[in-house]
């Protein structure tokens, strides 16, 4: 579940000028990269898209708010949980530590309502959600497939 949800996340980078890199196996690849997209297809994921896109900036909003409610500063929460992520030492108040952890706490509760919100998004749209992430991993490949739904987009 946290898979489909970062993938979705990641496709929502994929416009912003972010680079996406795609972690793929060899194996899988090549089959990737040899995955057919009609362009209804693409009208559907660019809906989805737009709509993924949407809820991600109201996702991050709650998200802000809830390590906010902890009084907590965006950065530290950042410099907190990125260090825990790599098994660094954390360099933070024993209380701040603790508001991370709460925070931490309230956006693993949030995960399954965005992750809900975004899946039927993608079904909305006429995909289903493994569709949608074998569209985004093809366009990760292919830039000729990114290269149609640009322009789908741009009409």
């Amino acid at each position: 579940m946290k898979r489909k949800l970062s993938t979705l996340l990641v496709c929502a980078g994929l416009f912003s000028g972010t680079a996406v890199i795609a972690q793929v196996p060899q194996a899988n690849q090549q089959q990737e990269q040899q995955v057919k997209v009609t362009d209804a297809e693409l009208e559907k994921f660019a809906a989805a898209y737009q709509g993924i896109q949407v809820a991600n900036q109201d996702a991050q909003k709650k998200m802000i708010a809830a390590v906010e409610e902890q009084d907590l500063k965006i950065e530290t929460f950042n410099e907190i949980h990125q260090a825990k992520m790599q098994n660094k030492k954390v360099e933070a108040s024993k209380e701040d530590q603790e508001k991370h952890a709460k925070a931490v706490e309230t956006l693993d509760k949030l995960q399954p309502e965005i992750q809900a919100q975004m899946e039927k998004i993608i079904t909305d749209a006429g995909l289903t959600v493994e569709r949608f992430e074998q569209i985004n991993t093809a366009m990760q490949s292919n830039p000729e497939i990114l290269q149609r739904l640009q322009k789908i987009m741009s009409s």
